[in-house]
């Protein structure tokens, strides 16, 4: 049977930043063409400007609703006709009002059912605040947005390593009081679970790393792997879920450690994340487990002192466009078997030359006329 054609919504991010830029280079190859249908959420004037200073030579076509989108092109969404001006490689509260509009409308389509999952371009934190915007990231928006009250979960991976995270965006100085025994099982269930229906990993080993130095020194330079961490973990196995720790971080990464898991659950942000960008160099993709949408995004930021030069890596965005298409499918065959929980209505047993039917009998009636 074949295949559907995968409907990716990709949001524009923040105009004066690189994602127009990666973008059209991604789809630059017709290939990519007979993997998706592209459904670009921004401004065709902005897309238009950025094709033009970059001399690239990527195609689109204009459409003004998803349902019009179609296969085999690069459809651009027009979200809005005002004038944004574009100042590549400077922050800027317009560039920021882009982005938060082509993002406020892919979610309103993906309420409708009009795509199949969503790759965002990167934003300016900072410049994309508003009264409706007014998250840390787009992680914790997207999670409000479409999460149904499940939780999301901060997934940094590619072919080699998966690391998430138990606090996110958070200052160091409130990391500590936000490590607890309830958080981490929350945070490694969901990834546990993610592991197994996202990826198709079907007994995930999860490596759990400590929060202070040498894991605390039993107490020497901190409490929390004792009466936090290690108490966790030891729930989490009780649980069935494979947790192992916790292990100090720079040795479990400087040992390259992490070939032995499935998974890396790490304390906070930084920890996970600069070994793992420093690892991941360019094929690295977040990913945003535990919400019912598909969501991914390249892993760098708006790269605003390269913006305009044309030598963005595409790379990155290539690939979170793969691991979309890829859990979306991966989810689709999990889910598949559980649709019908009741086995087939008939199995065969042969016996010497003998055919055997066996048949669920039918539940009796015991309804009322």
């Amino acid at each position: 049977m074949e295949e559907k054609m995968i409907r990716v919504a990709i949001t524009q991010g923040d105009t004066n930043g690189i994602g127009y830029e990666v973008i059209f280079k991604t789809f630059a190859d017709p290939g990519m063409l007979e993997l998706c249908t592209p459904i670009i959420y921004g401004s065709p004037k902005i897309a238009a400007y950025h094709r033009k200073a970059l001399n690239l030579e990527t195609n689109f076509s204009i459409i003004n609703h998803a349902e019009e989108a179609r296969n085999g092109r690069v459809n651009l969404l027009t979200c809005f006709d005002k004038e944004v001006k574009v100042e590549l490689g400077q922050p800027a509260q317009e560039a920021g009002e882009a982005a938060f509009i082509a993002l406020d409308k892919a979610m309103t389509d993906y309420r409708k059912g009009l795509f199949d999952v969503l790759v965002t371009a990167p934003i300016n934190k900072a410049t994309i605040q508003n009264r409706e915007f007014h998250f840390p990231g787009h992680t914790e928006y997207i999670e409000a947005s479409v999460g149904d009250g499940q939780k999301a979960l901060m997934i940094l991976m590619n072919e080699s390593l998966r690391v998430a995270l138990v606090t996110t965006h958070l200052p160091i100085k409130d990391v500590s009081k936000a490590i607890t025994k309830e958080a981490i099982i929350e945070k490694a269930t969901i990834f546990h679970r993610s592991l197994k229906r996202d990826f198709r990993i079907s007994n995930p080993r999860i490596a759990i790393l400590a929060l202070n130095p040498h894991a605390g020194d039993n107490g020497l330079l901190g409490s929390e792997e004792q009466q936090v961490i290690i108490p966790a973990i030891a729930e989490l196995e009780k649980q069935g879920i494979q947790a192992f720790g916790p292990y100090p971080a720079d040795g479990f990464f400087g040992s390259n450690s992490y070939h032995h898991f499935d998974g890396v659950l790490a304390m906070y942000h930084d920890q996970g994340l600069a070994p793992f960008k420093t690892i991941a160099l360019e094929s690295g993709v977040n990913f945003t487990a535990g919400l019912p949408i598909v969501r991914t995004s390249p892993d760098h930021g708006t790269a605003y002192d390269i913006a305009g030069q044309g030598i963005a890596d595409e790379n990155s965005f290539r690939q979170a466009v793969f691991t979309a298409i890829d859990v979306y499918r991966n989810r689709q065959y999990y889910d598949e078997p559980l649709q019908n929980p009741l086995p087939k209505l008939f199995h065969e047993k042969r016996d010497d030359s003998e055919k055997v039917r066996f048949a669920i009998p039918k539940a009796k009636d015991t309804s009322e006329s």
